[in-house]
C-alpha cells in the first residue's frame, strides 16, 4: 500500500478478526491492534457474564480505538473491532476521512456458531452470538470478504481488494 491506511477488520465474534487482522498486518507490514485489548474491565466483566454491551458501554471504547487510529495514521494500522453498527463505524472513522477502510469478515450464523463451539479461553460467551447478528448493520462501503475459506486465502482476497 502506497498510502498508509487504517484498516478496521470487523465482524461478529468468531468471524476470525484477530487471526485475519494479525496475518494482514504482517503481510502488509503495518502495526496490529486487537480492539478487545482496549475494553475497560467493566465491559469484559459484563460480557463474561453473558450480558451484551449497550451503546453507552461501547462509547468510550470506540473513542479510544479512534484515538489509536489517529495516533497511527502516519504508518497505517490494522485494528480489529466488531464495529457492528453504522454509528460505531462513524465514531471509529472520526477525523480519518480518506485514511481508513472497513474490512467486513462475512459468514453465516451456522458457520460462526460452529467455530465458537470449538473455541476456548475467550471472554465472549458463544451465547452472545445471536445478539451480535441481531445488532449487525452490514456495511455498504466496506471490503466484504467471505470467511468460508482459509485465513491465507481471506488475507489474499483483502490485499487484492485494497
Amino acid at each position: 500500500m502506497n498510502n498508509p491506511q487504517i484498516l478496521y477488520v470487523m465482524g461478529v465474534s468468531g468471524s476470525g478478526k484477530t487471526t485475519i487482522g494479525t496475518l494482514l498486518a504482517q503481510k502488509i507490514n503495518i502495526p496490529f491492534f486487537d480492539g478487545d485489548d482496549f475494553h475497560p474491565a467493566s465491559n469484559i466483566e459484563k460480557m463474561s457474564k453473558g450480558i451484551p454491551l449497550n451503546d453507552t458501554d461501547r462509547q468510550g471504547w470506540l473513542e479510544r480505538l479512534n484515538e489509536l487510529a489517529l495516533e497511527n495514521k502516519a504508518t497505517g494500522a490494522v485494528i480489529v473491532c466488531s464495529a457492528l453498527k453504522k454509528k460505531y463505524r462513524l465514531i471509529l472513522g472520526d477525523q480519518l476521512a480518506g485514511l481508513h477502510k472497513f474490512v467486513y469478515l462475512e459468514g453465516s450464523y451456522q458457520l460462526i456458531n460452529d467455530r465458537l463451539n470449538k473455541r476456548e479461553n475467550h471472554f465472549m460467551p458463544k451465547g452472545l452470538l445471536r445478539s451480535q447478528f441481531d445488532t449487525l448493520e452490514v456495511p455498504n462501503n466496506a471490503i466484504i470478504v467471505s470467511i468460508d475459506q482459509s485465513p491465507n486465502a481471506i488475507v489474499e482476497d483483502i490485499i487484492k481488494l485494497l
